[in-house]
């Protein structure tokens, strides 16, 4: 291929995940008339949907089985009127992370690492999310507060890693990654980016030339975290993008939240940890649910989360499963709810 032709195939792979972005789901009505599900979903969808409002990527929704409102992919994302009802022991910060927010756009909660909240966008909003209350215009300081950010990292030599999250470091574009870690390079304690991203799975077009030359020019080691809570996330296009990214030498993990109704039961969850080690990803933690307002319905009691976690034990070899967590406002680390 020619370099010209190379540079133009390139402009249209950046442009179409940017294009994909700004035709996202957004309207209950849209969503429920796209899956042939029952029109009477639809006010408590709208409701529920202005508190917390609805994105999805066109391409995840097609991943959705057409008039099963009980679609495992479908539950992550549309909103029910269940969480417009207050429940007791949930809130709107659980974690607690406004006391552990010393610089706008940076949490240091664990030793060692910090957190970036490099942009408030996703291209999806799951129904679960523990930041859906975040004040995110309190903590997205853009280029302008980077500088705080650094150096408050460059402060502290016991820093070894900066973890991208948000809302989804991803949905930043490849040339805004780049400014922020060739500033990043000049903390040389700094060893480890972590990258947490559920961009790649439900928008895998995202995954351009540039993002992949941005990572092989790191100077720090790139671990990415995925966030895939079921099999049918992933697609043969999601497995051909994961494959690039672990054959470029790219560290791969998954987190999966365990959510009532979607991935709560062993088979569900061992299907899942083969699909991505097929595809070059580590199954790294099962969270239990952080308790944020609006998502009791996808609560499991502990009792049950460990019997399921001791039924995975049971029908894979230790290094797919997942550990079992909780994270625990205050603590050092995740709580490991099996030893």
């Amino acid at each position: 291929m020619t370099t010209v032709a190379h540079a133009t195939n390139s402009l249209k792979k950046r442009q179409l995940w940017q294009q994909a972005m700004a035709d996202l789901i957004t309207d209950p009505a849209e969503l429920i008339h796209l899956l042939n599900l029952n029109p009477s979903l639809l006010e408590a969808a709208k409701a529920a949907a202005n508190v917390f409002p609805l994105r999805v990527p066109r391409g995840f929704a097609a991943r959705m089985e057409k008039g099963n409102h009980m679609d495992p992919l479908l539950r992550q994302v549309l909103p029910l009127g269940v969480e417009l009802t207050p429940q007791p022991g949930y809130s709107k910060d659980i974690l607690r992370e406004s006391g552990a927010n010393p610089v706008s756009g940076l949490l240091h909660k664990y030793p060692g690492r910090v957190l970036v909240t490099l942009t408030s966008a996703c291209a999806v909003h799951c129904r679960y999310c523990f930041r859906r209350f975040f004040p995110y215009e309190d903590n997205n300081p853009g280029r302008a507060g980077w500088e705080k950010i650094f150096d408050y990292i460059e402060s502290d030599n016991t820093i070894t890693e900066v973890i991208l999250s948000g809302g989804d470091p991803l949905s930043a574009n490849d040339h805004l990654l780049s400014e922020f870690t060739e500033r990043l390079n000049q903390l040389p304690h700094v060893t480890r980016l972590r990258i947490h991203t559920r961009m790649p799975v439900v928008l895998p077009e995202r995954i351009t030339d540039e993002f992949m030359q941005w990572a092989a020019d790191l100077t720090q080691q790139l671990v990415i975290v995925m966030h895939i809570n079921h099999a049918n996330e992933i697609n043969n296009e999601v497995v051909l993008m994961l494959k690039r990214l672990s054959d470029a030498g790219i560290t791969l993990l998954n987190q999966s939240v365990l959510l009532k109704g979607v991935n709560d039961d062993a088979q569900t969850l061992a299907a899942l940890s083969e699909k991505l080690f097929m595809s070059g990803v580590l199954p790294y933690y099962l969270h239990t649910l952080d308790k944020v307002e609006g998502a009791a319905h996808f609560d499991l009691d502990d009792y049950t989360a460990r019997s399921i976690h001791s039924e995975l034990n049971k029908m894979l070899p230790g290094y797919l499963v997942p550990r079992l967590v909780r994270e625990t406002p205050g603590e050092s680390s995740k709580t490991l709810l099996v030893i």
